[in-house]
This record gives structure tokens, C-alpha cells and sequence, in this order.
């Protein structure tokens, strides 16, 4: 009867170490999810929902300095490291090698962001460019080849894009011909949400940091020229901060 009320004692004792244990790693991980407290204009009017859409704020031209601004309009984004490189730097005391990740992210609709952050950790390398590329999220302008039937499916027109010797060109396809480019460059045309392209490279295109750069301005240049379905007469608004500077004027209480 001893030696079973002591076996009872010790099993009680180690079921309460257990739980104890498991419950101290549930609350730290519910501790680190932070409710988002904007600190900039257009982060207190995207959170009150006083903008709606994202193409508001491309439309004024607003600087975007939050990156959870992008994560409330486009929750769907996906991101792919594209390279990660050791870089070096020669100080009094030897070599210091850091470690520079090249990050895209998109929606596969018609948003494409590309990042670059330099660190000494891998992991924290990727984190930042991540943010980076949250925060260089572009529109992506889609056409047609031939025929204007269902959605558009490839660029609008020939684009081009340079990066130190790499040049890139973006040529628009029939509907099914998928991209053809190399693995990297189709991977973020596949994120911009351009199913079929054909694309010529020149320069140094195994410098995939350039390469993916390349691309990446091919893409945003699709909006900086007018075409004539963009003729339209344009009707002045204000800008969101004009027409919610009474919100705005309101006192932020801030915990520091």
C-alpha cells in the first residue's frame, strides 16, 4: 500500500510539472500576436476603414511606410526568397561576412513586390526583406495579344527593364503559351499574375539579384506610359488626409 501511494505521489507530481510546462509555452506563443497601433496618417485611415481599397491609395501617390497597411488590403500574399548570398566586408579585424536575401512577393492578381535586406542571419535577412517587399508592392498593369476576349492574360505591350548589365524585355503572347523565361523571372511573373509572356535577357543574367531587378522594373513600367483606352477625362477628388482632416486632426493617445 506504501509503494502504491508513492507511485500515485510521483505520478501526481509529474503530471503537474507537465502541464505547467506546456501551459507557460501556449501563453508566450498568444503573448507575441500584437494588435496592429498605426503610428502614420494613412495607417489611422486604413485601420478606421476610411480607405477601401488599396488602388486609393496608388491613385494619390501615398507614401506607404507600414507594412501591415499592405497586409490588410492583400491578405493573400505569397512570398519566395529569390536568392540569398554571403557578402563581405574588409575591416581592421579581419572579414565581416553578412548575408543578403532577394525576396518577391505577390498575389498571382496584379500585385508584385520585390525586397532586398542585408543581415547577419539568414533568417533575419528574409524577415526584413519580406517587409521590404511589403512595402515596394506594385500594380501590375494586364493586357491582351490579338483578340480582347476573357481577362487579360499577358502585358499591355513590349516592356523593358535594366539592372547594372542585365536587360530584360517583356513581350506579350497568345492566350496558352505560358511564360517562357528562365526559372527565376517566371516565378515573379507567376506572382504579378501574368500567365503567358515571352521574354529576351542580355548582360550578366547569371547575377540573379540584377536579373530579378531587371524584371521587376519591366513589370512596373507596364503603367508609365498612356494608351488610348487611358484617355478618358480625369475627375480631380481630394486625397483621403483633405477629406478626413477632421479624423485626422483628433488626438492619438500613444503607449510608449
Amino acid at each position: 500500500m506504501a509503494d502504491n501511494a508513492v507511485a500515485a505521489e510521483r505520478g501526481r507530481g509529474r503530471g503537474r510539472r507537465g502541464d505547467r510546462g506546456r501551459g507557460r509555452g501556449r501563453g508566450r506563443k498568444d503573448e507575441g500576436k500584437e494588435e496592429w497601433t498605426p503610428v502614420t496618417k494613412l495607417g489611422r485611415l486604413v485601420k478606421d476603414g476610411r480607405i477601401k481599397s488599396i488602388e486609393e491609395i496608388y491613385l494619390f501617390s501615398l507614401p506607404v511606410k507600414e507594412f501591415q497597411i499592405i497586409d490588410h488590403f492583400l491578405p493573400t500574399l505569397k512570398d519566395e526568397v529569390m536568392n540569398i548570398m554571403p557578402v563581405q566586408k574588409q575591416t581592421t579585424a579581419g572579414q565581416r561576412t553578412r548575408f543578403k536575401a532577394c525576396v518577391v512577393v505577390g498575389d498571382s492578381n496584379g500585385h508584385v513586390g520585390l525586397g532586398v535586406k542585408c543581415s547577419k542571419e539568414v533568417a533575419t535577412a528574409i524577415r526584413g526583406a519580406i517587409i521590404l517587399a511589403k512595402l515596394n508592392v506594385i500594380p501590375v498593369r494586364r493586357g491582351y495579344w490579338g483578340t480582347v476576349l476573357g481577362d487579360p492574360h499577358t502585358v499591355p505591350a513590349k516592356v523593358t527593364g535594366k539592372c547594372g548589365s542585365v536587360t530584360a524585355r517583356l513581350v506579350p503572347a497568345p492566350r496558352g503559351t505560358g511564360i517562357v523565361a528562365a526559372p527565376k523571372p517566371k516565378r515573379v511573373l507567376q506572382l504579378a499574375g501574368i500567365q503567358d509572356c515571352y521574354t529576351t535577357s542580355r548582360g550578366s543574367t547569371k547575377t540573379l539579384g540584377n536579373f530579378v531587378k531587371a524584371i521587376f522594373q519591366a513589370i512596373s513600367s507596364t503603367y508609365g506610359y498612356l494608351t488610348p483606352d487611358l484617355w478618358a477625362e480625369t475627375h480631380f477628388s481630394k486625397t483621403p488626409y483633405q477629406e478626413n482632416s477632421d479624423f485626422l486632426a483628433k488626438s492619438v493617445k500613444r503607449n510608449y
